[in-house]
């Protein structure tokens, strides 16, 4: 194994919408696992645009001179992935690790994540074992785990499960990418020599309902499938070649029918030819979409427009806010 730098400090990173319910339960869990780590660490929570009390609670407990917290206020809802990516800004440990905060992944497994770490490791993900979300939620995530696996070719179990730890050098690379449209455990194991996976135990939702409803999972699957391979570019070039080849070899069997049972044994082959119209017309939205896809990317790569903007940061009882110079490096 790669010799690594011993973990001296350790962050927490912890985006927040609208927890207000769970907030002091997670906040007291998670103090206490990172008690047991016998080392430097820091808890970083994102407010990520909460309309609830969630910004005070968080200010409140960041207030504290003596505080193991730190708050960062994002001015609106960026969604989970930038709200992480702001708190890797701030992080300063030598391993960082990111939670829910839905309490669904037990901080209590951080010190597992963290003895790991120690082994050597870049990238520790997890597995969720007993799962406990609907069926609506599991199986889209099996494809899309194994969808990532195939287009990666890293073999991780559970890209959905968010308790994750990464090693300094993966945040500060991470960091030096700007794409608009970030999924981050495809993204570090792009840069990760050394990956594993522990399993960790699953909890049901107490408080609150999942932020992820039907819209925003199709909007993580085309996130998934454009920002991680042009592969499906790709594919429209052989499903479109594969499509015209059986359409040739179709209108040649049409004819000979024609020609063998006259044109009454199909409706004079009208329905057959609707058929074979729409399969042509659905490739084509197919493929529009995928290409619009990438295009709508490219247009906000170019316009290269900030993923996030933290208007206040609170640590150890100091307010402050972001100087311009954080703001472009976001």
């Amino acid at each position: 194994m790669f010799t690594q730098k011993p973990i001296a400090s350790v962050s927490v990173v912890i985006p927040i919408f609208n927890e207000e319910e769970s907030l002091p339960e997670l906040m007291r869990r998670t103090q206490a696992a990172c008690d047991e780590l016998e080392r430097d660490y820091e808890i970083i929570l994102i407010d990520d645009g909460s309309r609830d009390s969630s910004p005070e609670l968080i200010q409140q407990v960041a207030n504290d001179k003596q505080s193991h917290f730190v708050a960062l206020l994002l001015n609106r809802n960026y969604g989970q992935h930038a709200a992480i990516m702001a708190g890797f800004e701030e992080a300063k440990g030598d391993l960082v690790i990111t939670l829910d905060a839905d309490l669904q992944n037990p901080p209590e497994e951080i010190p597992r994540l963290v003895a790991k770490a120690d082994e050597g490791y870049d990238v520790i993900g997890t597995v969720r074992r007993r799962r406990k979300d609907s069926m609506f939620r599991r199986l889209p995530s099996a494809i899309i785990n194994g969808g990532v696996r195939r287009a990666t070719g890293v073999q991780m179990s559970d890209y959905g499960c968010m308790l994750r730890a990464y090693r300094r050098h993966i945040i500060d690379a991470m960091l030096q990418c700007h794409e608009r449209s970030t999924f981050i455990p495809i993204l570090a194991n792009s840069f990760a020599r050394n990956t594993t996976e522990i399993d960790v135990d699953h909890a049901e939702r107490e408080h609150g309902e999942s932020k992820y409803n039907f819209m925003r999972l199709i909007n993580l699957m085309f996130d998934l499938v454009t920002c991680m391979t042009t592969t499906p570019l790709r594919l429209l070039s052989i499903v479109g070649s594969a499509i015209a080849g059986l359409g040739f070899l179709f209108a040649i069997i049409l004819l000979l029918l024609r020609l063998l049972h006259g044109p009454q044994w199909a409706g004079d082959g009208v329905f057959t030819l609707f058929a074979v119209l729409f399969i042509f017309v659905g490739a084509q939205f197919i493929g529009m979409g995928l290409l619009g896809e990438y295009i709508g990317r490219m247009y906000n790569d170019v316009r290269a427009r900030p993923r996030y903007f933290v208007q206040q940061i609170i640590r150890k009882g100091q307010t402050f806010s972001p100087t311009s110079e954080d703001e472009k490096s976001s």
